[in-house]
């Protein structure tokens, strides 16, 4: 199945092992430390005096000392951090006569920080400050300053500010990163436009949301003399600003994405940059990169053209301005966007003909007030105004990556961060497609591209129907991970052999990487980077960062808000099944919490029966699935562990309660039995 998984990783001993490897700190709340490293069998034990000042997430160098214990370890020291995860922290401050500590509130094990009196930032005794380690010598205190005194009232900023600092991703840019971005002139030299082809008398409009303040792609539209139609995919040219190896660069690259949670965004470039000098506003000269294409109304793409640019965008839409055009059939240049929308449904109809997998998608929202409080829950669907943006930036996003794959030097193929999807896993796929076989639904699973088909399939003959939910869910599931890496295996999930990143140079560092190496290849000056693959890996490694840090934040919103409806009762589908209970999405909140096993006990003994995704009553035979209809109370909003309880309210109904397991009827909500 998974060309990936099909290759056998190797497993090391202790004899076979260098005698100091590289891996990642992992530290248990006990405080024994474990280092994971990659292709490594067992992790090496480190014991909490031979840390030498490592902390939990660090990257680090530790010498293998002794062999295989009882449990298969082997033991080590750590001889070198060779990269903090964390150097800032969240706590308290305790003040003495010249000086202070620093007590960090953290469940992972971390040594008070001496803070002398000129770092104290005006703290006072008790306050609940952020701390920042500046040094650290072996067998000495850490040293470090106060970078914030908090508002310890705000409980919602705090988690936040914790969960981003927790999972690596920095609170504020350095001074010099900042005086960096400041020292760049905001007016664009004659002889930077003079070099760029120049698109400024063309029409040009950005579509984002409504909120946005970083503009970074934007479409032009000219119909040509034979009848063609021109269309660019104008991107910020970051990498013209930030330049390799600055100060920007660094700090770009260690925060390797921009990180979007519910009431703030943590940006990987400064303001100066991301807002101001690489967004494309409307009104204004605009430095960017280009893909420029000539399609036929039938939606071919004719010819290309990839290059520097200089554009001056004439309008800024949101995505709901643009949808109210496409409905209506009127509005500002109504019919340039519903030619594109036109193209861009022929691109995406194509695209899933080809091999591309229709997984449908939603994106929950949080209504906030003036406090960051959630007062209400939005539901957007992706309309056809979010899919013309989608399919012209997949356009260019795959053309570039195809022209640099064909492109050889030395006949040799370029070192690329390609953005990669590997096919299915055959363990998570199998049990899938069993279980979408008692709904009907049957899978072709001789090739790739069958169990594409089938999966296009089924999403089509699902639609409406009660298992819908649960089939979706199951199927992203048994999807690989995308990832970066110069090795190009294509991107399994939108069908293309080629696919890289480089429409998103503000939020995402590949983009970064793509354009200089687009550039450099343009100018015949490329160098290979040695480095590149180092670099995917560590891009991959902040993108799962910033996908848990997102996902750990829009759960405490869900508690937050589901806060006031505690004893309240609410229909819901069922999410997951394991031992210990169910999780269930309230229908209309889309807030997910837990109905345990243990709160079950009372109605009847259930069992987890893995391979049908259920649970199953001994002496009722009631049966628990994944999407069955539910009515639940909330009972608990734990925000400390970000966590729901629910309770499953009793249908009135006997013959509801023990009805078929596959009858998926919606119960109504009622007293508690």
């Amino acid at each position: 199945m998974s060309k990936k998984s099909s290759k056998k990783k190797q497993k090391h001993s202790t004899s076979s092992s260098p005698q100091t490897v590289k891996g990642v700190m992992d530290i248990t709340r006990s405080g024994m430390g474990y280092v994971i490293v990659e292709n490594l069998k067992n992790d090496i034990l480190v014991r909490p005096n031979d840390f030498n000042t490592a902390l939990h997430g660090d990257t680090v160098l530790v010498r293998v000392v002794s062999d295989f214990n009882k449990k298969g370890r082997v033991q080590g020291v750590v001889t070198e951090v060779v990269k903090r995860k964390q150097n800032t922290f969240m706590g308290r401050i305790e003040l003495g006569k010249s000086f202070a500590f620093f007590i960090p509130e953290t469940d992972k094990p971390v040594p008070d920080v001496y803070i002398p009196e000129a770092s104290l930032f005006n703290a006072q005794n008790n306050d609940r400050v952020i701390v920042r380690i500046n040094t650290w010598e072996k067998n000495k205190k850490p040293v470090g300053e106060v970078v914030q005194v908090l508002n310890a009232s705000d409980a919602s900023d705090l988690a936040m500010k914790e969960l981003l600092m927790q999972n690596g991703f920095p609170l504020f840019f350095p001074d010099n990163v900042l005086e960096e971005s400041e020292r760049i002139p905001d007016i664009i030299p004659a002889s930077e436009i003079s070099i760029r082809k120049d698109c400024r008398d063309i029409l040009t409009f950005t579509i984002d949301p409504v909120d946005a303040k970083d503009f970074d792609d934007a479409i032009s539209f000219k119909v040509l003399k034979n009848g063609h139609f021109e269309i660019g995919v104008h991107i910020a040219d970051v990498s013209h600003y930030v330049e390799a190896e600055s100060e920007l660069d660094k700090e770009a690259y260690d925060r390797a994405t921009s990180v979007y949670l519910p009431d703030r965004v943590s940006p990987m470039l400064p303001e100066r940059i991301s807002n101001e000098l690489c967004s494309l506003r409307p009104k204004e000269d605009k430095l960017t990169f280009s893909a420029i294409f000539e399609i036929s109304a039938k939606g071919e793409v004719k010819d290309h053209w990839i290059g520097k640019t200089v554009i001056h965008s004439d309008h800024r839409y949101t995505y709901e301005e643009v949808q109210e055009i496409i409905e209506n059939e009127a509005g500002l240049h109504s019919n340039e966007i519903l030619i594109l929308n036109t193209l861009a449904q022929k691109f995406r109809k194509q695209r899933f003909k080809k091999g591309a997998i229709n997984f449908s998608s939603q994106e929950v929202r949080f209504k906030l007030d003036a406090t960051g409080k959630p007062i209400g829950i939005v539901v957007k669907e992706s309309k056809e105004a979010h899919q013309l943006i989608e399919e012209f930036m997949l356009l260019a996003n795959r053309t570039v990556a195809e022209q640099v794959g064909k492109t050889k030097i030395d006949k040799k193929e370029i070192p690329f961060p390609y953005r990669i999807h590997d096919t299915p896993d055959e363990v998570k796929l199998m049990p899938f497609v069993d279980f979408a076989k008692k709904f009907g639904h049957k899978f072709d699973i001789k090739s790739p591209e069958g169990i594409a088909a089938s999966f296009n399939q089924m999403l089509l003959d699902v639609k409406g129907k009660p298992e819908q939910h649960v089939l979706e869910q199951l199927g992203i599931r048994t999807m690989a991970k995308a990832l970066y890496t110069t090795e190009n295996i294509g991107h399994y999930g939108l069908g293309f052999k080629h696919y890289c990143h480089f429409t998103s140079p503000i939020r995402r560092y590949p983009d970064i990487l793509v354009h200089r190496i687009v550039y450099d290849l343009l100018m015949g000056s490329l160098e290979i980077d040695k480095k590149l693959e180092q670099k995917c890996r560590h891009c991959s490694e902040k993108e799962r960062s910033a996908m848990e840090t997102e996902r750990a934040a829009n759960k405490y919103k869900q508690v937050e808000y589901m806060q006031q409806y505690l004893g309240d009762e609410f229909e819901g589908v069922i999410s997951g099944v394991t031992s210990f209970g169910f999780f269930v999405e309230t229908i209309e909140q889309k807030c997910e919490g837990l109905v345990s096993i243990t709160s079950l006990s009372d109605y009847d003994d259930f069992r987890h029966v893995e391979a049908d995704y259920c649970l199953v009553g001994q002496r009722s035979g009631r049966v628990f699935k994944m999407g069955d209809k539910v009515t639940i109370k909330v009972v608990a909003a734990n925000l400390t562990k970000r966590q729901l309880d629910y309770e499953w309210v009793i249908a009135t109904s006997i013959a509801d309660s023990k009805s078929d397991p596959a009858n998926n009827k919606s119960k109504k909500k009622n007293k508690k039995a």
